[in-house]
């Protein structure tokens, strides 16, 4: 209740409606702030059709906020297609500064705050988590997350197999009552993890290696008729290929050549 901003507070004092992700937690803030407001819900699931009812209402002259439950709106949050809709439509936006879990858990994290990619929520599918994990391999940059309770085992254990046992930082519950930050590496707070309860931003140290490292350690964990497979089919002659491998492995190329001719 204490992150709202003035400005914020005003703002609901004088909009016509405030259009909330969950109408009942919504209620509570402007009881709280003893504001009497119009409530429109606006979550997921709802939010192409109520899109068009509160443009429409704005466009008659009405002014909505946009709330969402815990951080800011269209940051893994409803809001984007509001947000769409009203530039399409001439509507002026004023974006309200206020909390945000992935700011506010970077900066006490410990880790690199010079750059860092936000990744948000991660596919609930492992294969496409490892996937998309994999996209990010490489970046030095630090990487935030943000995951529910009941999927953090196992984000952590493909993260650890896919990024490596890199050091990493979990905030619990951002600027909550029982806010926490566990830091370590991602073996070390997996066997802490017993029962994880709240929302959680995971954020993960960048790549100490660069790309060239990560696809050389690719190559090596190719048997050499795979291995050999790639350049022949980047076009290059049997004879080329196998100086290239001996390379990619550190090895002598007449080591590459006996093995083959064997």
């Amino acid at each position: 209740m204490k992150d709202i901003t003035l400005r914020a507070i005003e703002t609901l004092k004088e909009v016509d409606v405030v259009a909330a992700e969950d109408t009942r937690h919504t209620l509570k803030l402007l009881n709280h702030l003893e504001i009497k407001k119009p409530l429109v819900s606006y979550y997921k699931q709802n939010e192409r059709a109520k899109t068009a009812v509160l443009i429409e209402k704005i466009l008659g002259g009405e002014n909505v906020a946009l709330v969402s439950d815990a951080g800011t709106p269209g940051i893994s949050d409803p809001g984007g297609e509001i947000i769409r809709s009203a530039i399409t439509n001439n509507i002026k936006i004023i974006p309200i500064p206020g909390a945000c879990a992935l700011i506010n858990a970077l900066v006490a994290s410990g880790l690199c705050t010079k750059e860092f990619s936000f990744i948000g929520f991660l596919p609930q599918n492992k294969k496409e988590k490892k996937e998309k994990l994999e996209k990010y391999k490489a970046l030095k940059q630090t990487l935030i997350f943000y995951e529910a309770p009941h999927k953090l085992v196992n984000t952590l254990e493909v993260m650890r197999d896919v990024l490596g046992d890199r050091e990493a930082v979990l905030a619990k519950e951002i600027t909550k009552i029982h806010e926490e930050f566990i830091r370590g590496k991602i073996s070390a707070i997996l066997a802490g993890c017993e029962e994880p309860k709240g929302e959680y931003v995971v954020m993960v140290e960048g790549s100490l290696k660069d790309e060239t490292d990560i696809q050389k350690e690719l190559m090596k964990s190719l048997t050499l008729e795979k291995h050999m497979d790639i350049y022949l089919n980047q076009g290059m002659d049997k004879k080329e290929a196998i100086k290239q491998i001996a390379k990619d492995r550190g090895v002598q190329k007449n080591e590459i050549y006996q093995y083959f001719l064997r």
